[in-house]
C-alpha cells in the first residue's frame, strides 16, 4: 500500500511564502523576501515600486510574457516558438506586498502559493550570473585602468569566489557603462547568494553618526544596524558626579519593538543551525575585543554609573570572564547517550535552543549583567534582545558593536531602550518572546517574574534585592577581617548587589568598632575619574535622597550614627551624588528599615551572644543574597555552612560570588524561579531537552506498518519480546 497517498504527503517540496512582519526600511524588507525565497528554491523579482509608499514582490517566473502582442504577419506556430525562447516566465500567481506604515515596513503576503517546481540549484539561475552594483563600480574602475574581461573576473572572483558570470557578461555592463548608466540599477531580480551560515565578516563598526549630536542619543539595534528611534521622547543620562547630560535614551516606539523581535525571529532558524564551534569562535573573538577596549568600557561606566575606574574595570573582567565561559559551550552542551537500552534501541538527550529570548537589566553593573545573560544565550544558539538600563546603556552600546565586529550575524542581538513600556512588551509578547531574565530591586524583579510568567514564558531567572550579611567571631583576624568589611561595604559606593550592608559582631563589637570608623574615615571620596578616588557617587539624585531617608528612619528608630556620611562635600563636584561612608551601631533585627536593600555606602552593626543567635539573625532576614563568616575555627565555619540560609556563602571572604563556572545563586526574596545565572544552570536556562530513541537493524520483509484488513502491527517492548495489536 502506498503510505506516502495515505498520509497526504506532497509530491514535490513546498516552497512557503516569507513570514510577514515590520522592517525598518524598504530595503530591509526586500532582503527578507529575498533570502527566504532562496532557501525555499524560488526567486523573487520587484513588480512595481514607490520607493516612498510601496513595493510589490513576485516570483521571477510570474507577471505576463514579455511579447504578448501578436504581430498580424506572424503565425500562430512562429509566435509559440517566440513565446518560449523569449521568455521564462509561467504566470506564477505568488505575490507579497509591502508597504510603508508610518516609520516602518510592514510585508504582507497577498498570494503565497506557486505553479512551479522550486529549482534544485539557485545558482542555475539566470541572475545568479548578475553582478552587484559595488562590482559594477568595480567593473568600471578596472576598466579604465585598462584591465580585459578576463583579467576583470578574474579580480572579481577572489573577492567572490561563486560568481558564474562570463566575460560576455562583462561586456555588456562596459557598453552600459559607455552609454552612461553607470550603476546598472535594472537588477531587478535578487541576485541568489550561496548559503552561509550569517554575515560573520561585518566591518568594524565606525563612530557613528549618532554620536556626533550633542548630546549623542542612544541608538536602537535592530537587525545588525544602529538606528535611531522615531520616538519624540528622551530621557536624560546623567553622570552622577558632575550632573551632566552624557547622552540620551529613545523610548523605544512598540513598531520598533516590533521590528526588533521579527530580527530576532528571522536571524533565529540559521543561527541555530550554525554550529556550536563557529559560534564558540565568535565567542573568542568577543573576549579578545572586549580586552582590546577595556579602557573605553571602564570610562563609559564610570561616567554614566559613577563607581570608580578601578571598580569599573574590575566589573569589565568580571564579564570577560562569562565570554570566556562561552567559549566551552560545546562541552557544556552535549546530551547523555545510552546504546541497546531494548533489542537495538539507543536513547540520547540534546540540548537545544529555545528561540528569542529578552533580558532586563539594572543600573549597578552595566557591562557585567548584560554579559551574563546574552553572551550565553546566543552561544546556546538563541536569538537575543537587550533591554539595559535607561540610566546607563552606553556600556551595552559598546557590547554590540564589539559582537557585531567579531562577526555576530545581523539579528542574533538586538537593543531597544525604554522603560515601563518597554519592559510590559517584552514581558506581555504572546508568541515570539520565549525567555525573559530579569535582575531588579525586589518589586521590579517579582513585576518581571509574574508579568511574563502569565503569558507562559520561561522566566527562571529573576535575580531581586539583595541583603548580605557578614558575622564575625572573636578569634577573627582584625585587619584582614576589617579590610574585607570595608571593602565589601563601601565599594562602588555600596551599589553591588552583593554588598555587605549588616555586620554581626558575635560576643560584642566594641573591640571593632572604633578601629572600623577609623579605616572609614581613611576613605577617599571623587569622582570615579579621579585617580585617588575610593569611592564614587551614588548613581542619581533620587537615590541620594532614598539613602539619606533610610540612614535617618535608622536614627529615628533607635540606631546609634557612628559616622554621617550625609554631609560629604567634593571639591570641583559640589553638585555630584555623593555620600560618604556611613555606619550605624546598636541597631536591632526589629527596625523596619533593617530589612530594606540599602545600595548605598551604609553599614549596619549589630551584636550576638553566640553563633547560633547571629545564624538565626541572619536566618530571619526575608532576603539573603549571600552571607559571610570571619573565623579561625574550622568547626565554627562548618557550621555556619551548614545552618545558614543564604544563596551565597562565604568563608573568610567578604563578597561571596563565584566564578561563572559556578552558578550565581539567591534565597528566600533575593530570588524567584528555578535555574540561575552562569554554571551549569544557565546552559539549562537558554536550552531544552529532547529525548531521541532510535532503531537501526534488518527487519524482516514482514515486518512494519500494513493497514490491510486481519494483519496486525508488532511494536518492540523489550529484548526477546513483543506485544501485538489486531489492526
Amino acid at each position: 500500500m502506498d503510505i506516502r497517498g495515505l498520509t497526504g504527503l506532497p509530491e514535490t517540496p513546498q516552497m512557503l511564502p516569507p513570514p510577514p512582519g515590520s522592517f525598518l526600511d524598504r530595503e530591509e524588507l526586500i532582503q527578507h523576501v529575498g533570502e527566504f525565497a532562496l532557501s525555499q528554491g524560488y526567486v523573487v523579482t520587484i513588480k512595481q515600486s514607490r520607493k516612498d509608499r510601496d513595493v510589490i514582490l513576485g516570483c521571477d517566473r510570474g507577471g505576463v510574457y514579455r511579447n504578448k502582442r501578436k504581430p498580424i504577419e506572424e503565425s500562430s506556430a512562429e509566435q509559440s516558438r517566440r513565446k518560449k525562447t523569449g521568455s521564462r516566465l509561467t504566470n506564477c500567481p505568488f505575490e507579497c506586498v509591502g508597504k510603508k506604515d508610518g516609520d516602518l515596513w510592514v510585508l504582507t503576503i497577498k498570494n503565497g502559493t506557486h505553479n512551479h517546481e522550486p529549482l534544485k540549484d539557485i545558482s542555475e539561475h539566470p541572475s545568479a550570473r548578475r553582478f552587484t552594483e559595488s562590482e559594477v563600480v568595480l567593473i568600471k574602475e578596472m576598466t579604465e585602468a585598462g584591465l580585459k574581461p578576463r583579467q576583470i573576473l578574474k579580480r572579481l572572483r577572489q573577492s567572490n569566489p561563486e560568481l558564474l558570470s562570463t566575460p560576455k557578461h562583462v561586456y555588456n555592463i562596459k557598453s552600459r557603462l559607455r552609454q552612461g548608466n553607470v550603476s546598472v540599477k535594472r537588477l531587478k531580480t535578487l541576485r541568489p547568494q550561496p548559503p552561509a551560515v550569517g554575515n560573520l565578516h561585518l566591518p568594524t563598526t565606525s563612530e557613528q553618526s549618532w554620536r556626533q549630536r550633542n548630546p549623542p542619543r542612544v541608538p536602537n539595534l535592530i537587525a545588525g544596524r544602529f538606528v535611531g528611534s522615531q520616538s519624540s521622547t528622551s530621557i536624560d543620562v546623567i553622570n552622577p558626579a558632575t550632573m551632566q547630560v552624557v547622552c540620551q535614551v529613545p523610548l523605544t516606539t512598540p513598531e520598533e519593538f516590533k521590528a526588533a523581535v521579527f530580527a530576532a525571529k528571522r536571524a533565529f532558524p540559521s543561527w541555530r543551525d550554525t554550529p556550536v564551534t563557529t559560534r564558540q569562535r565568535i565567542m573568542f573573538k568577543v573576549r579578545e575585543l572586549i580586552r582590546r577596549d577595556i579602557d573605553k568600557l571602564a570610562m563609559n561606566i564610570t561616567t554614566e554609573q559613577g563607581k570608580t575606574l578601578k571598580d569599573s574595570y574590575n566589573e569589565v573582567l568580571r564579564g570577560l570572564e562569562v565570554a570566556e565561559h562561552a567559549c566551552g559551550m560545546a562541552s557544556m552542551q552535549m546530551g547523555d547517550f545510552a546504546s541497546n537500552m531494548s533489542n537495538g534501541i539507543d536513547n540520547y538527550t540534546i540540548r537545544e535552543p529555545l528561540g528569542v529570548c529578552a533580558g532586563i537589566c539594572p543600573s549597578n553593573f552595566p557591562a557585567m549583567i548584560p554579559l551574563w545573560m546574552f553572551l550565553v544565550a546566543v552561544t546556546c544558539g538563541n536569538t537575543f534582545i537587550l533591554k539595559p538600563s535607561e540610566k546607563n546603556p552606553g556600556a551595552s552600546i559598546t557590547l554590540a558593536e564589539l559582537a557585531l565586529e567579531a562577526g555576530l550575524p545581523k539579528g542574533v542581538l538586538n537593543i531597544v531602550h525604554g522603560t515601563h513600556d518597554i519592559v510590559n512588551s517584552i514581558c506581555d509578547d504572546d508568541d515570539d518572546v520565549k525567555v525573559v531574565s530579569f535582575v531588579g530591586s525586589e518589586t521590579a524583579s517579582m513585576y518581571g517574574y509574574k508579568r511574563p510568567s502569565a503569558s507562559g514564558k520561561r522566566v527562571i531567572q529573576s535575580n531581586m534585592g539583595a541583603k548580605n550579611h557578614a558575622i564575625v567571631m572573636p578569634d577573627a583576624s582584625m585587619d584582614t577581617t576589617l579590610n574585607a568589611l570595608v571593602a565589601a561595604g563601601f565599594g562602588s559606593a555600596g551599589q553591588k548587589c552583593m554588598t555587605i550592608s549588616t555586620v554581626i559582631f558575635v560576643e560584642g563589637s566594641h573591640l571593632w568598632e572604633d578601629k572600623l570608623v577609623e579605616l572609614a574615615k581613611s576613605l577617599k571620596v571623587n569622582a570615579g575619574t579621579e585617580s585617588d578616588a575610593d569611592l564614587g557617587p551614588v548613581i542619581s539624585q533620587q537615590a541620594k535622597d532614598r539613602i539619606c531617608r533610610l540612614i535617618e528612619s535608622g536614627i529615628d528608630s533607635g540606631a546609634r550614627l557612628a559616622l554621617d556620611g550625609r554631609d560629604v562635600v567634593v571639591p570641583g563636584y559640589e553638585s555630584g551624588n555623593f555620600i560618604g561612608p556611613t555606619i550605624l551601631s546598636d541597631v536591632s533585627d526589629e527596625m523596619e528599615w533593617f530589612k530594606e536593600e540599602i545600595l548605598g555606602p551604609v553599614l549596619l552593626c549589630m551584636e550576638a551572644d553566640n553563633l547560633e543567635e547571629a545564624i538565626n539573625m541572619v536566618n530571619r532576614s526575608k532576603c539573603s543574597g549571600g552571607a559571610s563568616i570571619f573565623t579561625t575555627s574550622a568547626s565554627a565555619a562548618r557550621q555556619f555552612q551548614t545552618e545558614i540560609e543564604a544563596g551565597q556563602v562565604g568563608i573568610n571572604v567578604s563578597v561571596a560570588t563565584p566564578l561563572p563556572f559556578f552558578s550565581f545563586m539567591g534565597s528566600k526574596a533575593s530570588f524567584t524561579g528555578d535555574l540561575n545565572f552562569s554554571g551549569k544552570a544557565g546552559v539549562q536556562f537558554y536550552t531544552q531537552v529532547k529525548t531521541v530513541t532510535q532503531q537501526w537493524k534488518d527487519f524482516p520483509s514482514s515486518d512494519g506498518l500494513s493497514f490491510a484488513n486481519g494483519e496486525s502491527l508488532a511494536f518492540t517492548i523489550s529484548e526477546g519480546s513483543q506485544q501485538t495489536e489486531n489492526a
